[in-house]
């Protein structure tokens, strides 16, 4: 199966193509127009915790739904779906430590454990290309965009603390006050930009090193823009130490059966 084929699907199509093993990669470009999520999974004990921090810190982290506890299905933005099984890629982190990359969690999911489902930037790729604004890391094969760790702090909630992740897209120069407007339209895609121009100014010395993704350089006259990103929460696990956290793989996200339109301000 491939990206051309997913790219005019329904979101519960892509989740079915994703448990079935028809589709194991990165999910950008795929059930165009449709909400992609982020995925945070923790026992129930981190769970308040980690609703707080996700209020306190609406840019990388805007809610999308939060499971109850012990159940798989996210039943406002996907029923049917099954949080275990229908994306393509999990991580596991323990005690402030990744442990591993895997397909599925249905082995790993516990009665206590609670799951957020957090909005993506993916999202907001096609009301960007749709105004003409160039989405580079789209131009590419595998669609990955790249993803740092930046040294802006979130606001700290209970036992959860660190920095914010971003996304890194190259925008020319003379479309980045439109892609602002336009991404500002999209709080559940993390909205407006976070920082414009020099990396080095949050922490990031060279754009090149990626942490997750991949690195899409810029072409004459685009400036660096960067958006807070879902990936955050596995830094918060880190930072913070927590004794568990699931989370999807950078890219690998949740497709809902929500649309776009339906998120719009």
């Amino acid at each position: 199966m491939t990206r051309a084929n997913l790219s005019a699907a329904s979101g519960s199509e892509v989740r079915a193509a994703v448990r079935a093993g028809q589709w194991t990669r990165a999910t950008h470009g795929l059930a165009r127009g449709h909400v992609q999520a982020n995925l945070a999974i923790l026992p129930e004990a981190y769970a308040y915790d980690f609703l707080l921090f996700a209020q306190r810190n609406p840019k990388p982290c805007p809610i999308i739904e939060v499971t109850e506890t012990g159940n798989p299905e996210p039943s406002f933005c996907a029923p049917g779906a099954d949080i275990r099984s229908d994306l393509p890629g999990y991580r596991v982190f323990r005690n402030g430590q990744f442990v591993e990359e895997r397909r599925s969690i249905a082995d790993l999911w516990r009665k206590d454990h609670v799951a957020f489902l957090i909005g993506c930037s993916n999202s907001m790729d096609e009301a960007l290309e749709d105004a003409g604004i160039p989405q580079r890391h789209l131009e590419t094969e595998d669609g990955r965009i790249s993803v740092y760790t930046s040294s802006i702090q979130c606001r700290s909630a209970g036992r959860l603390h660190g920095p914010i992740v971003v996304t890194m897209r190259p925008i020319p120069a003379d479309r980045v006050e439109q892609a602002r407007e336009i991404s500002s339209r999209y709080p559940l895609a993390h909205g407006s930009p976070v920082h414009v121009g020099d990396p080095a100014a949050i922490g990031i010395p060279d754009l090149s090193r990626v942490e997750w993704g991949r690195f899409n350089p810029l072409r004459e006259d685009d400036v660096p823009v960067f958006w807070a990103c879902g990936v955050t929460p596995q830094a918060i696990a880190i930072a913070s130490g927590i004794p568990e956290m699931i989370t999807h793989a950078a890219g690998h996200m949740f497709v809902t059966d929500l649309m776009l339109g339906e998120t719009r301000t």
